[in-house]
């Protein structure tokens, strides 16, 4: 995990030093993901249960560079939770979008990307996930943008793209349990270009 974070970071180092003579610069952001994930599966037999959407948050950083065609790499912590009529499942993690933006005129802009993510932590109900299939997965970003100045703001929707399950031992301790911890969010952000 360390490793993950410290080499995100130097991959930002570097795309600012590369790409300094191009306009473009850091940033900040932060915002709120109305978000769900997969189904809830409460033992082997059980009938799958869906989540109700929920509130949960994001901040981070951004450097973009470029003009009409832009990249924008961020670094962004998340977190998230989803209702089930069995409990909530909680998660949070660092999703490190890889954005290609094109500026339709002045302050409207279009992107789309990969986002790699990984897990920090997950819970449901107080118990935590221990036993997830990959603690780093990939998903899709898409969305489009507007900019006044220094503050943007943008709306994208994320997706997980392989199934990512959790198991634990449910509360009652006879059950395992099981949770699809795809993403599955709308993401609306506030942005300030430094």
């Amino acid at each position: 995990m360390k490793y993950f974070v410290l080499s995100l970071v130097a991959s930002f180092l570097f795309i600012g030093t590369a790409s300094a003579q191009n306009e473009g610069g850091f940033g900040l952001k932060g915002g709120l993901n109305y978000d769900a994930n997969g189904k809830f599966y409460e033992s082997a037999v059980s009938a799958a249960e869906k989540p109700d959407r929920n509130l949960g948050y994001h901040f981070g950083l951004f450097y973009q560079t470029g003009g009409t065609i832009y990249l924008k790499p961020e670094l962004v912590y998340t977190a998230t939770k989803s209702d089930y009529n069995s409990g909530k499942f909680k998660m949070q993690k660092i999703d490190a979008p890889v954005l290609v933006g094109v500026r339709l005129i002045k302050f409207l802009n279009v992107f789309a990307g990969p986002s790699f993510q990984y897990i920090l932590d997950s819970e449901f109900d107080g118990i935590t996930i221990d036993e997830v299939k990959n603690d780093f997965t990939v998903g899709l970003n898409f969305g489009v943008g507007f900019s006044l100045n220094k503050i943007g703001i943008d709306l994208r929707y994320e997706r997980g793209f392989s199934k990512n399950e959790g198991t634990f031992a449910t509360n009652n301790g006879l059950n395992v349990g099981r949770i699809d911890m795809r993403p599955d969010q709308l993401i609306l952000s506030i942005s300030l270009a430094l």
